[in-house]
């Protein structure tokens, strides 16, 4: 059995692998964006909050990089470091962001387009999600009606 501490590091360590292959999970074939790189900076339970976890990271899109159609199952917020990213979720007219901009997904949206908006230059996030404690961060979806890839 493995020890609280243990466990939250095997959590820590597992959770990054889960959103990159969800970010990564693309068709293989060269016409494929590339997918983006994801850090942890920031892992806390929420003891004002029973079951639910904060979770801060950064992603960064290189040149062209883009998303499949995801989704989070939390509240997500999104900052714009640097560059500039179209973000789109289901439902919703796609929308480009420069630095300072922000962006938020509910728990029920589906994030249909996620991409650097330049195929020159870099573009990075800042990303603050609440999930519920344990859950995977991010998994795929098929294409959403009224969205774009």
């Amino acid at each position: 059995m493995m020890t609280s501490q243990a466990t939250d590091i095997w959590r820590r360590a597992r959770w990054p692998a889960l959103l990159a292959g969800t970010l990564a999970w693309m068709g293989g074939d060269a016409a494929t964006p590339a997918p983006a790189t994801v850090s942890t900076l920031m892992q806390r339970e929420l003891p004002d909050v029973p079951g639910k976890e904060a979770l801060m990271l950064t992603v960064e899109y290189p040149p062209g990089g883009a998303s499949l159609p995801h989704r989070h199952d939390a509240d997500v917020f999104v900052y714009v470091l640097e560059g500039e990213v179209i973000m789109q979720v289901a439902g919703q007219p796609p929308v480009t962001l420069g630095p300072g901009g922000t962006f938020f997904e509910g728990p029920a949206d589906v994030h249909v387009k996620a991409a650097n908006a330049s195929a020159r230059t870099p573009a990075k996030l800042l990303v603050v999600m609440v999930k519920e404690r344990g859950a995977p961060v991010s998994r795929p979806v098929a294409a959403a009606p009224g969205g774009s890839r």
